[in-house]
């Protein structure tokens, strides 16, 4: 709370005399019973107590809870405590089991106010207010509601301090804070992408890794460039899986999407040896879904409100777009939305890099990544995602309590168990 940086705890001293004063009145109720339904319902009406009703305590019950300030009311039989040094004594006892908040004492027509989160000034224009009251239960409704006021005006004047504080400080350090604020922004930000980008790269590793095991391959049964290629495309696996442990940053996936584009490219080459075909040239693989292996060929293809460019295709893919269809597209999951993975934004251009490579990247993605992905490979990672192609991206009580003058001051200063001044009614 903001009111216990402002407000002084007045019973540090005086809890230090409890340790040596008694453990509680001799006609008080026990501590402990006292503690625990405190803390339950904000109130304790011990047995012998005939000027309030059960009704009345639950209304002043329900008022201390909704209170800011935590606010406790204990009601004792008349003359339960009969020195300032028992009082003392056996209110701090209470204060230390339950805790911080304001607490009232009422032992018959006797009332003491002490608090560990309001200033003695407002605890005794609140216990002023309570003895103005008729009635027990009056004056313990008067003084919750005054004490939370003085509770809230402190407040108050806390959150303007500070906030006259807070702008003084940002006045001094001003430059320091926003960058200090944009570093960490940044770092966030970069770590999302990073798991974001790894999960990706872990789906690429798994998959090649799944179709190179569906060659079956007999190493003794095949040639040497056949087994040249297969233990080529392993290899890039293996240099794929390992690396995606250490990466650190979205810029080090390149490596592993490298690895991965040698990786198909030999297993493509394998698979091709073992059936006897001519084994494919080597091209960049497929722009759509780098999944799908080397390219086949080239095809004019726009994006949604885009221009047309060319672009690498696997026969799938190119069969596709030559037909008026959507081909496979890579997709990821970006702020909780799934996109293509080459409108993902900045933090992608490395993935993508890695499989096409820098060159051919300048040539597919003109138009649709220049001002972020391109900017991206460049180290600005902080830009936005780009466009593609001009399109965006993505009572009646006996008892008179009317005069005041049965009320007793214990005295300022709390229950310190010390001297309370005129404790004459006890």
């Amino acid at each position: 709370m903001l009111r216990r940086l402002v407000l002084p705890a007045l019973l540090a001293a005086g809890l230090t005399a409890f340790a040596a004063a008694p453990a509680s009145a001799a006609d008080a109720p026990d501590v402990r019973d006292v503690a625990n339904e405190l803390k339950s319902s904000h109130i304790y009406v011990d047995e012998g107590v005939d000027t309030m009703s059960d009704a009345e305590a639950g209304l002043i019950s329900q008022q201390a809870e909704k209170a800011e300030t935590p606010v406790y009311i204990v009601v004792l039989e008349d003359k339960s405590v009969t020195s300032r040094t028992e009082a003392g004594a056996y209110m701090g006892q209470v204060q230390q089991a339950v805790g911080d908040g304001t607490y009232l004492l009422m032992d018959g027509k006797d009332l003491e106010a002490d608090s560990t989160v309001l200033d003695s000034g407002a605890v005794d224009t609140a216990k002023a207010v309570a003895k103005e009251q008729g009635t027990q239960t009056d004056a313990a409704n008067a003084f919750i509601q005054k004490a939370d006021s003085e509770a809230n005006a402190a407040e108050s004047a806390a959150m303007y301090g500070m906030v006259l504080v807070g702008l003084l400080v940002v006045a001094v350090i001003g430059g320091g804070f926003f960058l200090y604020s944009a570093k960490k922004k940044r770092e966030a930000r970069e770590a999302k992408e990073l798991a974001e980008i790894k999960q990706m790269a872990t789906e690429d590793v798994v998959c090649l890794g799944e179709d190179i095991a569906r060659l079956e391959i007999d190493l003794g049964k095949v040639d040497d460039p056949t087994r040249a290629d297969y233990t080529r495309a392993m290899d890039s696996y293996d240099r794929a899986k390992n690396t995606l442990d250490s990466i650190q940053r979205p810029g080090d996936v390149e490596q592993i999407t490298k690895a991965l584009e040698d990786g198909r490219y030999y297993m493509t080459a394998t698979r091709a040896r073992m059936n006897g075909e001519p084994v494919p040239e080597r091209r960049g693989p497929c722009f759509f879904n780098p999944q799908h292996g080397p390219s086949q060929q080239d095809v004019m293809w726009a994006p949604p409100g885009g221009s047309p460019r060319t672009v690498t295709a696997c026969a799938n893919c190119a069969q596709a777009v030559l037909a008026g269809f959507d081909p496979d597209v890579r997709m990821v999951e970006v702020d909780g939305q799934r996109r293509p993975y080459y409108d993902a934004g900045p933090a992608y251009a490395p993935y993508a890099g890695g499989y096409h490579g820098t060159d051919m990247m300048m040539g597919m993605f003109t138009g649709m990544m220049m001002g972020s992905m391109m900017g991206s490979m460049m180290g600005g990672f902080g830009a936005p995602a780009g466009d593609i192609g001009g399109a965006d991206a993505g009572g009646g009580m006996d008892g008179d309590f009317g005069d005041g003058g049965g009320w007793t001051d214990f005295g300022g200063g709390g229950f310190d168990g010390g001297d309370f001044g005129g404790f004459g009614d006890f």
